[in-house]
């Protein structure tokens, strides 16, 4: 398997992503000198692109000292190698309201955070289609493209009706960022088509369920709600829609064989497989350390047979499957997917 993918004209990426989520405050104290040689790590393991967000607290920062890190340490030319996508989030409270000044905004706050004159790529997010105004947000964040502020404009979550109408306001879109994993196709149910029309490509967070799709859960009894944090209940949540923990366990008896062929560890395959759909560019993952960063490293390497396609596929086959495009169930926040969100985190607020 190829390690690199050109997501648009002249611009490559690392087909596994290092994701920043886990940096922000919401999952315990960070050590910031030892975050920024975790990050290092990572970029020498060959994941040289990182994601993060004006949401993701002191993440963006980070990052943008491991740039430095490099540049002092390594010179100019190897930071620039270090690829950094951000997502631009207005709070559901501002969506009504939302400007071309709060767009701009929030850019000059990531390009000063990051400690760069040109962001790679803008993914922008948008809680509520009520408001309508993610047209417009989105052709200003376009004009900051055309001033040479932003590189590339992508979206996160947008379902293809929405992104159908950005793409033909003219905006030109190179990626969305979506869930996609064994447990959780709805990227398959509208939106590879438009993606297959317009040319945009897949970045994949999820492809883990939160560390459910891992050894450490295989042949375990189902936990009991709540779960110690919420990006488990998320993914439970998800499990429970698949078809249930039995089908579940059904599904990592099948990764495990075929990790057991290739040497490798459930949560490896789990992103491999992602990497195998069409329209995916690259999956988006976690490391706690810099043996996890080499860990997700060994995804890159992994080229699944027919066999191993087939044993998966047989399992999914037996999945109820998620209902709806994509990221329509956490967009209900009434149900039981969107109730656990939080929508205004730059606020502060829930």
């Amino acid at each position: 398997m190829t390690k690199t993918f050109e997501l648009a004209p002249g611009y490559a990426i690392s087909r596994v992503i290092r994701g920043g989520w886990q940096l922000a405050g919401g999952h315990g104290a960070i050590d910031r000198a030892q975050a920024v040689d975790d990050l290092v790590a990572a970029f020498d393991a060959g994941i040289v692109t990182y994601d993060c967000a004006d949401i993701y607290t002191g993440v963006e920062e980070l990052i943008g000292a491991a740039r430095l890190k490099l540049a002092s340490e390594r010179g100019l030319d190897i930071a620039a190698r270090m690829k950094v996508h951000t997502k631009l989030v207005p709070d559901l409270e501002i969506l009504p309201r939302i400007s071309r000044d709060y767009i701009r905004g929030i850019v000059e706050q990531s390009l000063k955070r990051l400690k760069t004159e040109r962001l790679d790529l803008v993914q922008f997010h948008w809680w509520d289609y009520a408001p309508r105004g993610y047209v417009d947000a989105m052709g200003w964040l376009n004009e900051m493209r055309g001033e040479g502020k932003v590189r590339n404009v992508g979206t996160t979550n947008f379902d293809a009706p929405r992104l159908a109408e950005i793409i033909g306001a003219g905006v030109p879109v190179v990626s969305q960022q979506l869930q996609y994993s064994v447990l959780d196709q709805r990227p398959e149910h509208n939106l590879t088509a438009l993606a297959e029309k317009h040319g945009f490509k897949f970045l994949c967070y999820g492809s883990v369920a939160g560390g459910f799709l891992s050894d450490r859960w295989l042949g375990q009894p189902e936990p009991d709600m709540p779960l110690e944090n919420r990006s488990l209940v998320k993914y439970k949540l998800i499990i429970d829609d698949f078809g249930g923990w039995a089908l579940f366990q059904e599904l990592l008896r099948a990764l495990r064989g075929v990790a057991d062929r290739h040497g490798v560890d459930i949560a490896t395959i789990a992103s491999a497989w992602v990497l195998t759909r069409d329209h995916v560019a690259a999956v988006i993952v976690g490391a706690r350390n810099q043996s996890h960063a080499l860990a997700n490293a060994r995804i890159m390497d992994i080229a699944l047979s027919a066999e191993d396609l087939a044993a998966i596929g047989a399992v999914i086959d037996r999945s109820t499957g998620l209902e709806g495009d994509v990221y329509t169930l956490e967009r209900d926040r009434t149900g039981r997917h969107g109730s656990i969100m939080h929508y205004n985190l730059n606020a502060g607020k829930k």
